[in-house]
């Protein structure tokens, strides 16, 4: 058996991204909530690309840029203290483009919260671009938010997961679980198709990979659960098809869907992992991810 990990995840500051776009605005307000209840500072953090601008446009037009950035910061502050008036909220405006202002910004503050759709400023950006450059590069949770902005509360976080492996980064989902007061559920999607094909691979097999699967996922909930003697945690192995398709699915009765990113393999550009990234873009929810540490090349969950 793995050794448990000994302590509760640390919810730190909240970083968020702000462009001026409508899903901007929802990420604010949803990371001024975050910072509200876990009673921490909130950095709203404006990357204005004038370090790149500088090198082919005039200083007047730069600093244009710059004064529109913060005047954008401001009113954001003012609109999310008129909301949360005890909370701690400061501004940071970057030269960088936003993906390199925001990993700049995070350090180890805590948590990243970012919109689904840049725009603004940033109109060349695509669906989801910041969120899953942030994601595939951030040391922290990056949040990216998505979903009705007024989608009322299920009181349930759900974390993707396989099993003990993930223990690190599910102590996130537990933390995050445990400061909304709502209950934790691990749900692992078994894709039987995955398993066949492989010439050593037969029924009997695939019977005992499944059980297995359901072992370390109840394992892995019993683990949560001595941590966290207060939180109701609820685990459920899925069978599926699509490991993204089935996670979208869950995704419509949950207020966070947490997943851990994948191991970077060699020789190859950071990416937060294919699960992660149909998440990013489909899912019903905002979605946590969390930098993680699985096997190697293995995909989450």
């Amino acid at each position: 058996m793995n050794s448990a990990i000994s302590t509760r995840y640390e919810l730190g500051t909240v970083v968020v991204g702000v462009d001026g776009s409508p899903s901007g605005g929802e990420a604010l307000f949803w990371a001024a909530a975050e910072a509200d209840r876990r009673g921490r500072p909130l950095l709203l953090v404006h990357g204005a690309d004038t370090d790149t601008r500088a090198t082919y446009t005039d200083a007047e037009a730069v600093r244009a840029v710059r004064e529109a950035g913060g005047e954008l910061l401001d009113e954001s502050a003012r609109a999310v203290r008129a909301r949360f008036p005890a909370l701690d909220v400061s501004g940071e405006l970057s030269g960088q483009e936003p993906v390199s202002a925001l990993l700049a910004a995070a350090g180890d503050r805590g948590t990243v919260v970012v919109g689904n759709r840049g725009l603004g400023g940033f109109a060349s950006l695509t669906l989801g671009s910041v969120g899953l450059g942030v994601a595939a590069r951030a040391g922290v949770p990056v949040v990216v938010v998505r979903g009705a902005a007024e989608r009322p509360a299920t009181g349930s976080v759900t974390a993707a997961v396989r099993g003990t492996q993930d223990e690190p980064w599910t102590a996130f989902a537990a933390a995050e679980a445990q400061a909304r007061g709502a209950a934790l559920e691990l749900v692992s999607v078994w894709n039987v198709l995955s398993q066949v094909g492989s010439v050593a691979t037969m029924l009997d097999d695939l019977d005992g990979m499944a059980r297995d699967r359901v072992h370390e996922v109840k394992d892995l909930a019993d683990r949560v659960r001595a941590l966290h003697p207060g939180l109701v945690v609820r685990h459920h192995v899925a069978t599926g098809t699509s490991v993204p398709g089935t996670l979208v699915d869950a995704g419509a009765d949950t207020d966070l869907m947490v997943t851990g990113r994948s191991r970077r393999r060699l020789n190859t550009a950071p990416a937060p992992g294919r699960v992660a990234h149909a998440l990013i873009h489909h899912a019903h929810c905002p979605v946590a991810v969390v930098p993680a540490a699985p096997t190697a090349g293995a995909d989450t969950p």
